[in-house]
């Protein structure tokens, strides 16, 4: 089939991978930061193409006839009726945006209502709660605001050369908050009750469409989010789940069906293959290690893993619940953390370096654990992230979730994504790939741990973490 590129635009730089169209074997790379300081709340999406061109100089694109496009999620361009941008895209996760999304919570008729409706509860990071953010804070841009893209859109519209017909892809427009995963379809009424007006948006194209060819007969995929661009690249399909550790963590599955759910703990997302992505997010992983290394007066995670390994597990008893930051999963927005059985001789420093590791992991088990209730099958964990490579979380991990742990070597998964995205529509567009099932690429290269002999083990530590919550904060996960 020849070769194709995957183009991943994130917050801070872009990434270009081209890979054989056939394998997935990666043949070249590029890299540019985006001219841009620190990371602000605003962004003018030139920065992105001046970004793109930077990473693709060199004839990296040279032979290359399909292009994929990956961006950072929840980035809202606004522009007006000529194709211009009314102001700086809104990016991230705006905390300027947190009274919208309370107002949008409350207009609608409660969290209930907006599971129902798109699957999600507004965050200040949504598209849907910026839009009310900008009608509230700045009006006039409001009434001028004609059109919504988000950062992927934006991008596959300007390699296209600006077309009148404008595209996104399930899982971007899943992520909108005005977009249902469950039935396929947008809710306008809700544009309108965060905006105060209607806006064209996108076209919603399948998995294996082209958004089109650029002049010079490139073709384009729908680009998609990327976190949906990341799963394609792992090759994660049912029974597979991710625990993406970052400050914050995440738990994602692949599931045949959309979920609704009412408490607003998953989040609904649809993939970039046809299936869907219910995702679960706490809000301490890492930075609960971070504490308990500064806590520790430790200068790095490591050593933080190499003290934890001097303890057994249960860490004698102590048992850290890690709602440093309050919690999402379960939804205690305004706790904090508690340090629980306190003895003796549990007062030492490697029984607190193992008890922030457990406890970490028992906060994403209780994620999986609410997948899991509404029947996900999990019979994988991919587990991403720097802090994954640590002694600590690799012995701890398969026992605590109680599932084999696959560890992926580091890589721009969402870029190889996206080229395998672009790698479908060509060969669709050829005629050589069904339009229902993607090329099969060689899987990630990892790591494969099993919880083995240490099950009953990791599952009694799971107990005594459950206990501790239980007795802590009575019926969490029941209301």
């Amino acid at each position: 089939m020849g070769i194709v590129a995957g183009l991943d635009s994130s917050p801070d730089f872009t990434r270009i991978v081209v890979c054989d169209a056939d394998t997935g074997a990666v043949l070249r790379q590029g890299y540019a930061p985006h001219p841009i300081e620190g990371r602000p709340s605003d962004v003018d999406p030139q920065a992105w193409l001046l970004s793109l061109g930077e990473a693709a100089g060199g004839g990296l694109l040279e032979g290359v006839q399909a292009i994929g496009v990956s961006a950072q999620q929840n980035a809202l361009v606004p522009l007006d009726a000529q194709g211009n941008t009314v102001r700086p895209a809104l990016v991230g996760g705006d905390k300027r945006a947190q009274v919208a999304a309370a107002d949008l919570v409350d207009a609608l008729g409660g969290r209930e209502a907006w599971a129902q409706a798109v699957g999600c509860v507004p965050s200040a990071a949504q598209p849907v709660t910026k839009l009310r953010w900008l009608a509230k804070t700045e009006p006039e841009n409001a009434r001028r605001t004609a059109v919504l893209l988000q950062a992927h859109d934006w991008l596959v519209w300007q390699l296209l050369g600006r077309p009148v017909r404008r595209t996104t892809d399930r899982g971007g427009a899943s992520g909108t908050g005005y977009w249902s995963a469950a039935t396929g379809a947008y809710r306008p009424d809700l544009v309108e009750l965060a905006l105060g007006h209607q806006a064209m948006l996108p076209e919603v194209i399948g998995p294996s469409d082209a958004a089109g060819t650029t002049p010079e007969g490139l073709l384009i995929s729908a680009g998609t989010g990327e976190t949906m661009a990341a799963a394609f690249g792992l090759g994660i399909g049912l029974g597979d789940a991710v625990v993406s550790l970052g400050a914050s963590g995440s738990v994602m599955a692949v599931h045949p069906e959309a979920l609704a759910d009412q408490s607003g703990m998953i989040t609904s997302l649809a993939d970039a293959t046809g299936m869907h992505l219910p995702v679960v997010t706490t809000l301490n992983a890492v930075r609960t290690l971070r504490g308990a290394a500064e806590l520790l007066g430790l200068p790095d995670l490591e050593s933080l893993s190499e003290l934890a390994t001097k303890s057994t597990p249960g860490s004698h008893g102590l048992v850290l619940l890690p709602y440093l930051e309050g919690e999402r999963t379960p939804n205690l927005p305004h706790t904090a953390g508690t340090l629980a059985g306190l003895r003796r001789e549990s007062m030492k420093p490697e029984h607190l370096a193992r008890a922030a590791f457990e406890g970490m992991l028992c906060g994403l088990g209780d994620a999986l654990d609410v997948l899991r209730g509404r029947g996900v099958d999990v019979r994988r964990i991919f587990l991403l992230g720097p802090a994954a490579e640590l002694p600590a979380v690799q012995a701890s991990a398969p026992s605590l979730f109680g599932v084999q742990v696959v560890v992926p070597q580091p890589a721009d998964y969402a870029a190889i994504g996206a080229a395998r995205q672009a790698a479908w529509a060509l060969g669709v567009s050829q005629g050589t790939l069904d339009p229902r099932t993607p090329p099969a690429w060689q899987g990630a290269a990892a790591q494969v741990l099993e919880p083995g002999d240490e099950l009953a083990v990791g599952q009694a530590v799971r107990q005594q973490f459950t206990a501790v919550r239980e007795q802590t904060h009575p019926g969490a996960f029941r209301s």
